[in-house]
């Protein structure tokens, strides 16, 4: 008979430590119930805007009939995986097969988790550049791996710094490299940066995973926001690259329906194989109808003119949120692609005595700027630092993530108050 004291909690998985998962992250402090109810949310990357019409009348239209309402083929569905190969093989300048070298996750997110569940052994180490997109210390963490990582160094010199100025150390990335590195994560269009990686920055970063045979996730989810004439060069594109790189793709960025959790992996037959077999048992498929709307979204795209329509809205909503911090009198990096612009915050001054709540206390210094500018002038952004590593989020605590995926009334009411914190600034 157990003498197990019956009061006593089960002991957690210590992942879930590690990942940091039991923390308070960053969204949940600067969630909308925290902050003012008239306060305008310009730190979380989600749209104040619909689909396209077209879009959502593909997604009634399979809500209303029978096979779209059951389960799918956990490669996705067959019309999805062909919009897929029909819209993306110029892009990546090959046949795509639908059936070995497309699979359909339930969001971008679970595409990344399943290709790490699939491919790292308990220790292998996982190279990411900070700062990086939060989900994927925890989701290397929980599948055994371990992450390492590889600073972008920013660059705030000159009138106008671009966001092509935050630039990788390749000295560094290669003593980061060690017998047990397994893979690296390369995110162009970078979040939170805005940075579209150039082409030698790719080689270089390919030349390394050739030589120490590394999988290379390239996360290309903005892919089809890159302003100013800049190039998107795909890494899997590049000569030896093909067979060792998987793309992550998301319906969510690309048709304004984070909300739809519909996303697709791009890569070689012994990558996507796998990972399959994976994805099969965290989710089994991703959700039906809204496949069939995504697959009607890239069959009808170019008819619409949809992506070249989309590029010029965002990027004028880009240029009305930069007016108001050239205006106060903020630098920022000028975003090469996404959508957000991380702007330098270091000048902001607030009271040491105000009433920051226990979930801002002992946080980095941004955590208290962005939440002084959230209470003070009615406008949050995201603390930087959330993005990086304990040994180096001094780096991003200079800086705020502020998105422009809102309306344009939106983001000129969010300009004019941000005119407030010229009283704040040093």
């Amino acid at each position: 008979m157990s003498t197990a004291n019956s009061s006593s909690p089960i002991p957690i998985s210590s992942r879930l430590i590690e990942g940091r998962a039991l923390q308070q992250d960053v969204w949940s402090v600067f969630n909308a119930a925290n902050l003012p109810s008239d306060c305008i949310n310009l730190g979380q990357g989600y749209m104040n805007f619909s689909p396209p019409s077209w879009v959502i009348g593909a997604a009634n239209s399979a809500l209303a009939s029978l096979l779209p309402n059951h389960y799918s083929h956990p490669k996705g569905r067959i019309r999805l995986r062909h919009a897929i190969k029909n819209f993306y093989e110029a892009s990546f300048n090959r046949s795509l097969d639908v059936e070995t070298e497309i699979l359909v996750t339930s969001g971008a997110n679970e595409g990344q988790y399943s290709v790490f569940a699939a491919f790292l052994e308990h220790g292998d180490e996982v190279i990411m550049f900070e700062p990086f997109f939060d989900q994927y210390r925890p989701s290397v963490i929980f599948n055994g791996g371990k992450p390492v990582y590889v600073p972008l160094h920013p660059n705030l010199q000159g009138d106008k710094p671009s966001s092509g100025d935050w630039t990788i150390d390749f000295d560094e990335l290669r003593r980061a490299i060690s017998p047990r590195t397994k893979m690296i994560i390369v995110n162009t269009p970078h979040n939170p940066v805005g940075k579209v990686f150039t082409k030698a920055e790719l080689e270089k970063v390919a030349a390394l995973a050739i030589e120490f045979n590394l999988l290379v996730m390239a996360d290309e989810v903005y892919d089809c926001l890159v302003y100013d004439d800049k190039q998107h060069v795909r890494i899997a594109n590049l000569p030896g690259m093909w067979e060792r790189t998987v793309t992550v793709l998301s319906a969510g960025k690309a048709f304004a329906a984070t909300g739809w959790r519909v996303g697709w992996l791009i890569g070689h037959e012994s990558i996507i194989t796998p990972t399959l077999a994976a994805s099969t048992r965290i989710v089994f498929c991703t959700n039906s109808p809204l496949q069939e709307a995504a697959a009607a979204g890239l069959e009808e795209a170019k008819a619409h003119g949809f992506f070249e329509k989309q590029l010029k809205e965002y990027q004028e909503r880009r240029d009305v949120l930069l007016a108001s911090f050239d205006k106060v009198g903020l630098k920022y990096y000028l975003p090469e692609g996404s959508y957000f612009v991380l702007v330098d915050i270091s000048r902001l001054n607030f009271p040491d005595d105000y009433p920051f709540p226990e979930s801002v206390r002992g946080r980095g210094r941004d955590f208290k700027a962005c939440w002084f500018m959230a209470m003070e002038i009615g406008v949050s952004a995201i603390p930087v630092s959330e993005f990086y590593c304990e040994e180096h989020c001094n780096i991003g605590e200079s800086y705020a993530r502020f998105g422009f995926c809102k309306d344009v009334d939106t983001l000129k009411e969010a300009g004019q108050r941000l005119q407030s914190l010229s009283k704040y600034l040093s």
